[in-house]
């Protein structure tokens, strides 16, 4: 059981408890599960309880207990314990389990790995200025929203062919050119949702000339949308100092990898043993990824996608240097060296799938 499978399963507890009228309050929109912070109880933890008292009109302690009885008998959870003011604890059936689930997901997926259907009954349509921030930004954030099945329109203001051109040179489409409303054929009444970061202060074909599309792209879509976009040569310094490189980097790494272990004869484990103390952060990292995504799109924020790639990259990093997976001198693959190697997969395929969201490349060799 992944943590989204958790997290959905404690909402159908909701849901359930609802339906029952043991509860008598609105159902949330999703429920957030985390890993127990040291010193607590279990695997994962969750304050729905706390969330719900209020509007409940039962104290938090009392929403535990119902939810606690529609929880403990699902497939893969193990015990369900109550703490503290009310908190939800969750043990689940076996150590490794939910490490298993996240990798069998992210090998079954693909790059697809975090798309969902969360926003499927959403048509929505974005407008943004003649600006190629603006253009960029509203290309990340249809290819997000998508990827948790909205529909979706981008209109802009008249760009001019030569803007046009520009901006398909940075992976950007737009479906309609004017002045708005330009109403979506899926649905007219789709309110128009203005796309407005702060300008770049330079035209697509400057930074083209200057960055290239990756770097650009990375470069106004890295920071937030209200703070200035720095687009400076570091985007294109060759070293660990550029989340960019380091991004890209790691996962041409991972592939290298893979190229590694097949000379040597051996592939990925498919029933991955528990792994070492180092793999943790990168683990819940991958497994913390659907839900970063649907953050990100509900938010219209392509950043967060970034800070995440960056997270990722990072604990892949660590756990290559502290576990590496490929066995070195006369040393013989092992099995530990198979599930390593399964989750450094694992990882460069969730840094390809996160790139390819926000319209950059992932070579293979770098």
């Amino acid at each position: 059981m992944t943590p989204a499978d958790l997290s959905r399963t404690v909402l159908h507890a909701v849901h359930r408890a609802v339906a029952e009228n043991a509860l008598r309050a609105p159902v949330p929109a999703r429920v957030r599960v985390e890993r127990t912070r040291p010193g607590g109880s279990g695997d994962y933890a969750c304050a729905v309880a706390l969330q719900l008292a209020g509007d409940a009109g039962l104290p938090a302690l009392e929403v535990a207990r119902i939810l606690r009885e529609r929880v403990a008998a699902e497939p893969g959870i193990g015990r369900v314990e109550i703490t503290g003011p009310g908190f939800l604890s969750f043990t689940l059936d076996a150590p490794g389990d939910s490490d298993r689930a996240v990798l069998d997901a992210v090998r079954e997926q693909g790059s697809a790995y975090g798309h969902g259907g969360a926003l499927r009954d959403e048509v929505l349509q974005f407008h943004h200025a003649r600006e190629v921030r603006a253009a960029v930004t509203a290309d990340a954030v249809r290819r997000l929203v998508v990827s948790q099945g909205a529909r979706v329109r981008i209109s802009c203001e008249e760009a001019g062919e030569a803007g046009k051109a520009e901006w398909g040179l940075l992976g950007v489409t737009v479906d309609a050119y004017g002045t708005p409303p330009v109403t979506s054929p899926a649905d007219p009444s789709a309110p128009l949702i203005p796309v407005r970061p702060v300008p770049a202060g330079a035209t697509a074909r400057e930074l083209l000339e200057r960055l290239g599309p990756d770097a650009t792209r990375w470069g106004l879509l890295r920071p937030a949308s209200h703070d200035r976009a720095p687009l400076g040569d570091e985007l294109l310094v060759q070293g660990e100092a550029n989340p960019l490189f380091l991004v890209r980097y790691a996962y041409a790494r991972t592939r290298a990898l893979t190229r590694g272990a097949a000379a040597l004869g051996f592939t990925p484990a498919t029933d991955a043993a528990p792994y070492e103390s180092p793999a943790r952060p990168l683990l819940d990292l991958l497994a913390d990824h659907p839900r970063v995504l649907l953050t990100a799109a509900r938010h219209r924020a392509p950043d967060r996608v970034a800070r995440q790639l960056e997270a990722v990259a990072h604990a892949f990093f660590d756990f290559h240097d502290s576990c590496p997976p490929l066995p070195s001198g006369d040393e013989k693959p092992s099995a530990a060296h198979r599930s390593r190697l399964a989750l450094a997969e694992a990882a460069g395929t969730v840094l390809a799938g996160g790139l390819s969201l926000l319209g950059i490349s992932a070579p293979a060799h770098l």
